[in-house]
């Protein structure tokens, strides 16, 4: 400069991981974050910048989630923290992902992959460090203006680090005894996720504001899959989203084995789907979602007096109760076609589902038997909705509903 002043000018940036990055402005989360899931997508999305933690015992799937949301989310950079876990976990993910296309820019996955490891035999101040290594390398792509997902795997081994290291400090201890403040470190880490402004300026003739986000995704294995445990009931409370995986799904080989009964969103985005996709997507998903919830009732009553004392109302909900769980909300992560689904596809899937449920609704008020309904050939096209390719889905649904319409009408209802 005027001064003769010199600046040394690098290629590193240092920064104390444990401080948040400043921001200009944080924005109000508008906007889902794609993932390709139908139970997430439809159901329980989260903001792009928004939190979700995935609880569940061993072997319900939280892994092979996490790998699918790296693969398929709408994010341009994923930093994935492997904190305490086995070695030949985070050798699976370091020799797996850079052999998968990423779908965004044909290129390997592993070319917009941070990687951090930290296996179960390291320091406990290691897995400390781990944690918030990742979530300040997410905000540095951020504050580039990229969206980032960080996907953490899992934090009961941090919260475990914290109980460690409190007990050799000799805090006094919380609940289970974890450390008195595990709430205000949890509520520190999953508030420095978000969608912000960055600071300062693009270069050149485009002078717009940067926009980024950082999107959390904590995976959570509570002892014995016990939510009540303190990790599980701390997080619930400081994050947007909570995905609750289930022992009985798994077993059933009901991928995700998220459960529709014990998971929620905070996140509205009625609007959103609205302009986006379709205006009556509200309606559909909360028709659905009653589906769902009237099934686990009258499944409690089954087990005490049996189907056959249910009137046949009832049980048709049952029939597309179980249609929706096994052709909708099942979804496989290694077929070449469902293992990523579209909003639009998503949509009419859901569409021609609930268009079955109301034509049936009207047969059994013309008194046709729920038998002729479920013998209908038209019930296979619809288990197959899964399997049609994204382009051209909508013509393809569309043709099937046809089919629903005339198989109905030869029963004799409009």
């Amino acid at each position: 400069d005027h001064k003769s002043a010199q600046l040394e000018i690098t290629l590193t940036s240092s920064w104390p991981v444990r401080q948040p990055r400043p921001v200009q402005t944080r924005l109000a989360p508008i906007e889902p974050l794609i993932t390709g899931t139908r139970i997430i997508d439809t159901f329980f999305p989260v903001a792009k910048g928004g939190s979700a933690i995935i609880p569940g015992g061993f072997g319900t799937g939280k892994t092979v989630i996490e790998h699918s949301l790296a693969r398929w989310a709408d994010t341009d950079v994923v930093v994935y923290v492997g904190c305490g876990e086995r070695g030949n976990e985070m050798t699976e993910v370091l020799e797996e992902f850079p052999t998968l296309e990423d779908p965004r820019t044909g290129a390997q996955l592993m070319e917009r992959t941070v990687l951090i490891a930290n296996t179960s035999n390291m320091p406990v101040a290691a897995r400390v460090a781990s944690i918030y290594t990742g979530i300040t390398i997410a905000e540095y792509y951020r504050d580039m203006g990229y969206d980032v997902l960080l996907l953490s795997d899992s934090t009961s081994r941090w919260g475990e680090a914290l109980r460690e290291i409190s007990s050799r400090l000799e805090e006094m201890p919380g609940e289970e005894g974890f450390p008195a403040y595990l709430g205000a470190r949890l509520s520190e880490f999953y508030e420095r996720s978000g969608r912000i402004i960055c600071m300062g300026n693009l270069t050149g003739t485009d002078r717009r504001r940067r926009s980024g986000s950082v999107s959390i995704v904590g995976a959570i294995s509570p002892p014995g899959g016990d939510f009540s445990e303190p990790m599980t009931q701390n997080s619930m409370r400081v994050v947007g989203t909570f995905w609750a995986l289930e022992y009985d799904l798994s077993r059933r080989r009901h991928f995700p084995a998220i459960s529709w009964i014990r998971s929620f969103s905070l996140y509205n985005f009625c609007d959103w789907y609205t302009n986006k996709v379709a205006d009556d997507w509200a309606d559909l998903t909360g028709e659905a979602m009653t589906l769902l919830q009237r099934e686990v009732e009258l499944l409690e009553i089954v087990q005490l007096v049996g189907p056959d004392a249910l009137a046949e109302a009832d049980r048709a909900v049952l029939t597309v109760a179980r249609m929706l769980r096994e052709d909708f909300l099942q979804q496989s992560a290694y077929h070449q076609v469902d293992r990523f689904c579209t909003l639009e596809k998503t949509y009419w899937m859901l569409k021609a589902i609930m268009d079955f449920y109301f034509r049936t609704q009207s047969a059994l008020e013309k008194q046709v038997s729920l038998i002729q309904i479920t013998s209908l050939p038209v019930l296979s096209d619809i288990a197959r909705m899964k399997e049609l390719e994204v382009k051209g889905a909508e013509i393809s649904i569309k043709v099937i509903m046809d089919r629903v319409r005339f198989s109905f009408a030869e029963l004799g209802v409009d």
